[in-house]
């Protein structure tokens, strides 16, 4: 391992902005450069400052290293991209959501006396191009938010064009239909078991394409609606949870939400990078 000597020369903080306090001696680029090596090998921070002196004593670089403090008050004002190439032409969206453990018990416990008050969770959501299999945008919010809420925020991180939107039940929210209508973007979005037609279809206005899947739904049924429309495309976010849960785990290491938003977008980028370098080809007989 070494650090690319693109990365070296952009080191030291240039200063531009005047700050209150004593000035930056690392950039942005370094502390993102230490803190993605500390979530690829599950570091704490001063195992990531000494792995960080250790490898710049090897190369014979004569640059200084954060202390591990400067890590962690630096981690939480970092803006992450987590894109790593940015695709030509437009994209579809498949978007899934799932839980990330901050503390409690773990799950022996739990099956053997119950759960006390002290679990707490956080709820991420992953938009993935299901072409490419790379991770388009992320959230992460406390567990009492809904997911419907958080679809603006996800379109908002995408520059590029979305051709079509694939969700869950959760994302069967009528503001989430109207934004998606706005933006030009098919909804394939499953209605509730008990979802009523909004529109009459004797009106003059424009079809509702939510009215349109419910009428289908119950001209085919809801299993084969799903393989017409090919909803089953969204196992494709499922399957980038559980390659960020094998990667990373299920547990979040920080503690503070601004932190561990960071701490999210570190691992989706390095998931990105990955998938960069190659995905598993399979051949069937």
């Amino acid at each position: 391992m070494w650090f690319d000597e693109d990365v070296i020369d952009q080191w030291e903080h240039d200063n531009v902005e005047v700050r209150a306090g004593h000035p930056f001696v690392n950039s942005d680029l370094a502390i993102e450069t230490l803190l993605m090596l500390r979530e690829l090998f599950r570091l704490p921070y001063r195992q990531t400052e000494g792995f960080g002196r250790a490898l710049v004593k090897l190369m014979d670089v004569d640059v200084a290293i954060p202390h591990h403090t400067s890590l962690q008050k630096r981690a939480a004002k970092l803006g992450i991209t987590i894109e790593v190439a940015r695709p030509e032409s437009s994209i579809d969206l498949v978007v899934d959501s799932t839980g990330l453990k901050v503390y409690g018990e773990g799950e022996w416990k739990v099956k053997k006396h119950g759960a006390d008050g002290r679990r707490t969770w956080r709820k991420l959501l992953l938009a993935v191009d299901p072409d490419t299999h790379m991770i388009a945008a992320q959230s992460l919010t406390e567990n009492r938010v809904h997911d419907g809420d958080q679809v603006g925020p996800l379109l908002e991180q995408i520059e590029s064009d979305v051709g079509t939107f694939y969700g869950d039940g959760a994302c069967d929210q009528w503001k989430v239909h109207d934004s998606l209508a706005e933006q030009e973007i098919e909804a394939v979005i499953p209605p509730r078991k008990n979802a009523k037609i909004k529109q009459h279809g004797n009106s003059n206005e424009k079809p509702l394409p939510r009215d349109e899947a419910i009428r289908d739904i119950r001209l085919l049924g809801r299993k084969e609606w799903k393989q017409d429309v090919g909803y089953h495309r969204r196992s494709l976010a499922e399957t980038a949870m559980f390659r960020m849960k094998n990667t990373f785990g299920g547990k979040l290491n920080k503690r503070s939400l601004p932190n561990q938003i960071t701490e999210t977008a570190f691992r989706c980028k390095i998931l990105n990078l990955f998938v960069t370098l190659g995905m598993p080809a399979f051949l069937w007989n």
